[in-house]
């Protein structure tokens, strides 16, 4: 967790000291649309994985027969799934929310 979230600082950061440069060569529309795409691709993977694991997690929990551990790790790949796939979103729509700022400030 704090790999990403120093990962997102430093993203944050460098945008932020980037952009006046950036905006002087007109190049800010260009690395906007770069990181919007890799947010979308990284959406995009994220959302396939969780279905992944909710499917993995559903056959566990089918397959258990009535087995407590089996039933509650299938349970619990299920529950870590859907958090999975919050967390995703709710970064997705804090990210275009963040760009829509981003933009009247900067146009």
């Amino acid at each position: 967790m704090k790999k990403i979230t120093s990962l997102y600082l430093f993203l944050y950061i460098w945008f932020l000291m980037a952009t006046p440069v950036l905006a002087q060569t007109g190049e800010v529309a260009k690395v906007e649309n770069f990181i919007t795409n890799i947010i979308q691709i990284l959406v995009v993977l994220a959302g396939s994985l969780a279905t992944v694991f909710f499917v993995w997690g559903g056959v566990r929990y089918i397959t258990s027969s009535g087995n407590p551990e089996t039933l509650e790790g299938a349970k619990k790949t299920i529950m870590y799934a859907a958090i999975g796939l919050t967390i995703t979103l709710a970064a997705f729509v804090i990210t275009n929310i963040v760009t829509e700022v981003a933009q009247g400030a900067f146009a």
